[in-house]
């Protein structure tokens, strides 16, 4: 097992609210070696299951990252019963806590051998009980993440999960960009959105995080938990927004875990206070 994590050197935080479901965020620079990565995300979880966390979110590429995206990806690419997985599986039935987490998936497709970004939500005692092949891939800001990987199907139902009496959707970092995909998953009854990311860093780019993750909160009277990956390649402030576009964690630049608690009173409330959601005069619908 790996060693525990150090709370008392990094940034474990925790907002003020009370009751509810206690959820973590957790950022780190996942690497080239699986089994390294492996054992961070274990102290990571470990720290957040001390703590009384019912829900910790990682970031995208958790599974392993080995630089820009090339051949390497088709090596470290694992399947659904593969070692990442499994070890997902045993840690959330050892620490009793769900984990949100990003892997590459290893392609199904006999037509496309290019593996899938995929987000996973593993509950204990249950396994994998969610699983979602990001829909936008990042062809932005000279990148071209549709060369090495595969979308998944923008017409498959939203993925879906429930903690406690907590319903969560997951999403993937360039998806923040497309309000239609956070707007389906609350259509489909979450009361929070748990979204991995490997915001790349550059210009601009740390303002588009903090302005969209809340934007995406305030539009949909939702909860929004988003893990980043920590500078350099990425801009960290991974972070925890309420329904009503409240910074509730913010966690900068360093690696480590922060808890919000989070109530499905205040998703009530928020939609009786701004009732957009009830008020929209259009729908939300999957195109090729």
């Amino acid at each position: 097992m790996a060693e525990e994590f150090d709370t008392k050197n990094d940034d474990l935080g925790e907002s003020q609210d009370v009751g509810g479901v206690k959820v973590a965020v957790a950022q780190f620079g996942p690497g080239p070696n699986p089994a390294e990565n492996v054992s961070t995300i274990q102290a990571l979880v470990h720290a957040a299951s001390h703590n009384d966390a019912r829900l910790i979110v990682l970031p995208e590429y958790s599974s392993v990252l080995g630089g820009k995206l090339g051949d390497w990806v088709f090596e470290y690419a694992e399947t659904m019963d593969g070692p990442f997985v499994e070890a997902m599986t045993e840690l959330a039935d050892e620490c009793n806590i769900a984990i949100v987490i990003g892997m590459l998936e290893k392609s199904d497709n006999p037509e496309d051998k290019r593996p899938y970004n995929t987000a996973i939500a593993v509950l204990p005692g249950a396994g994998v009980v969610a699983r979602y092949r990001k829909v936008h891939l990042y062809d932005a800001f000279d990148m071209l993440e549709s060369e090495w990987m595969q979308a998944g199907d923008p017409a498959e139902a939203p993925q879906l999960f429930t903690v406690d009496d907590l319903t969560v959707g997951m999403q993937t970092c360039f998806d923040l960009r497309f309000p239609e995909t956070t707007r389906r998953l609350v259509d489909a009854g979450a009361h929070m959105v748990a979204l991995i990311a490997e915001w790349i860093s550059g210009p601009k780019k740390a303002h588009h995080w903090a302005a969209l993750t809340s934007a995406r909160a305030i539009e949909n009277t939702v909860y929004l938990a988003a893990a980043d990956q920590i500078p350099p390649i990425a801009v960290g402030m991974s972070r925890v927004i309420s329904p009503m576009g409240e910074t509730l964690i913010d966690m900068g630049n360093q690696m480590g875990v922060s808890i919000a608690t989070v109530n499905i009173q205040a998703v009530i409330d928020a939609r009786q206070t701004n009732p957009s959601l009830q008020l929209r005069r259009y729908s939300v619908q999957p195109r090729d």
